[in-house]
């Protein structure tokens, strides 16, 4: 058999020795701040100019690429489920052969899913259901009535598409490519090393940097949308326990009011200074005990549904919708409309708005998912970080989101859920399923869980921005988790008001940040896929010189 020469691991990522920037990469470091800096100071500035522009390219971006988002994420599902099946690969850990899990189980997944998916779960769980519900591909092809029981179906397709087995699959790409090449090879826990294969000394060069670099920007860009949402809540929420009129505006042309922006920065404040000082206490306490807390009061929540919401029809929109997902799965991993069709503009402000986001995520929560899953198997790994969060998704939308269906499908809400701002349907539908006095008490609880929700997602997010900048290294200065936190926060600031305290400019700017790394993630793939091939030939070399050692 042919010898295969080692793999290459070599890589130099040179760091201050002294300075400021000790322990850093002095180029990604100041490349990042530039970057970010020179977005901030054009928003705040030039708001107007900063709105338009963004938004043009923003149009340009989906028209142009709305078919490679929609093929990359299809080919990002179908490749996790070739790895995790094929027994040479599956099998392989995601460390030393007898390396045990650094966390349990239980908190593994809390971790994943408050850092992964939490904020969008709080804001979207009735939301998506409701805005599909009015509005997706089989009611503009004219084959079912919108906001009708015979569109439940679809709206629910669609919805467990941009929550399921694809979005999940963005993120899990990223983690396990970090993860392989970290655990296996010993390599810096860093995004060039996902390109190695295929790049080899070149990742030592300029490349290497500019790969780690658009990793940060994609990074602070995607906590900034979700930041963005989860504010926004966190706003009605506190305005429906409260009543303090400052919180909220009236919205535009006698819509429902929406958050302030006294309301928006104030909220920011208080959850990236909580954010700051999780982020200070590391994975192993602040990240890990406030994921926790999110689990359990996410049980919580869902077990009132439960009992005080229409259980029984969301029991049967899941079996039924699940069904429907899988029958479409293959279709739905290919099908890309003419963004000159409604067909085209309805997918692009949708389906591809949410794999930008998701693969503008998907450098902070891969390389945290990464970070916190040594020692299991890959296909342990796509399982527990792919299926696993999808089936939890698909039940905290059909629970939550078809009691608001159900609710306006009886006339019971007589249009107050279909009415309300996004960020307060959730805050909508409770007021009809519980008692006034136990909607105070519940109101507060879901406050408190989009807070931990916001605070888990900016702390991991600095956590893995500070991991990138100092070349993999697991342990970063808590001086510059702070200083990167108050960037964190006027660069959300900043686009707020840029955008008159909405969450377009946020959008705009994070779907621009999002293509280069989308690329990237293609590439990533293809490199992992090389070095999962020869390691699996060189482990038959090394089993055939074994062999012939003991004849």
């Amino acid at each position: 058999m042919t010898d295969i020469q080692p793999p290459f691991t070599d890589i130099d990522i040179n760091t201050a020795n002294a300075g400021f920037y000790e322990g850093y990469s002095t180029p990604i470091a100041l490349a990042s701040k530039i970057a970010i800096a020179l977005l901030t100071a054009w928003a705040l500035l030039l708001p107007g100019s900063a709105e338009s522009i963004l938004s043009l390219l923003n149009t340009e971006i989906l028209g142009v690429f709305n078919m490679f988002y929609i093929l990359a994420v299809g080919f990002f599902a179908w490749f996790l489920i070739f790895v995790a099946a094929v027994p040479s690969s599956g099998r392989r850990k995601l460390g030393k052969p007898d390396e045990k899990p650094e966390f349990s189980t239980f908190s593994w997944f809390a971790m994943m899913f408050g850092a992964g998916l939490g904020v969008g779960l709080m804001v979207y769980a009735t939301a998506e259901p409701m805005n599909l519900w009015a509005t997706n591909p089989e009611i503009l092809k004219g084959k079912v009535a919108d906001r009708s029981s015979e569109a439940v179906q679809s709206a629910f397709r669609y919805t467990f598409l941009h929550y399921g087995l694809h979005a999940w699959a963005i993120y899990v790409v990223t983690g396990l490519c970090l993860a392989y090449y970290a655990y296996t090879r010993d390599m810096p826990l860093t995004i060039r090393s996902a390109l190695t294969p295929i790049l080899g000394r070149h990742v030592n060069g300029p490349v290497g940097a500019v790969v780690d670099v658009l990793g940060v920007v994609a990074t602070i860009l995607g906590v900034a949308v979700t930041i963005g949402f989860g504010v926004s809540q966190l706003v009605e929420g506190l305005y429906s326990i409260t009543g303090m009129e400052w919180l909220l505006q009236p919205g535009d042309n006698g819509s429902a009011p929406t958050p302030s922006v006294v309301g928006l920065i104030a909220a920011l404040i208080v959850v990236m200074g909580l954010s700051i000082l999780s982020a200070v206490s590391g994975v192993g306490r602040g990240v890990k005990y406030l994921s926790n807390l999110n689990l359990t009061l996410s049980t919580v929540l869902l077990l009132i549904f439960v009992i005080f919401g229409s259980f029984a029809f969301a029991t049967t929109t899941y079996g039924t919708a699940l069904v429907d997902y899988l029958l479409h799965f293959a279709s739905l991993s290919v099908q890309a409309y003419s963004t000159d069709t409604d067909l085209g503009e309805w997918q692009s402000a949708n389906t591809t708005f949410y794999w930008a986001w998701w693969i503008a995520f998907s450098p902070f929560v891969g390389l945290f998912l990464a970070r916190i899953s040594r020692g299991r198997t890959v296909r342990e790994f796509v399982l527990g970080a792919v299926v696993m969060p999808s089936l939890v998704c698909f039940a905290w939308m059909t629970i939550l989101g078809g009691t608001s269906i159900d609710l306006e499908l009886s006339g019971i809400a007589q249009g107050s859920i279909v009415n309300a701002s996004q960020t307060n349907m959730l805050f909508a539908t409770l007021q009809h399923i519980i008692s006034e006095q136990l909607f105070s008490v519940v109101a507060i609880m879901c406050v408190v869980l989009i807070l931990t929700f916001l605070v888990t997602s900016a702390d991991s997010g600095l956590l893995v921005i500070n991991t990138i900048m100092a070349g993999g290294e697991e342990e970063t200065s808590v001086m510059h988790r702070i200083i990167w936190g108050g960037l964190l926060t006027l660069v959300i600031a900043a686009l707020i008001l840029a955008g008159g305290g909405g969450l377009v400019v946020l959008q705009n700017a994070m779907i621009i940040g999002a293509l280069p790394f989308a690329f990237v993630m293609v590439a990533m793939c293809v490199s992992l896929t090389k070095a999962l091939y020869r390691d699996r030939h060189r482990d038959r070399i090394a089993e055939e010189i074994s062999i012939k050692g003991q004849a």
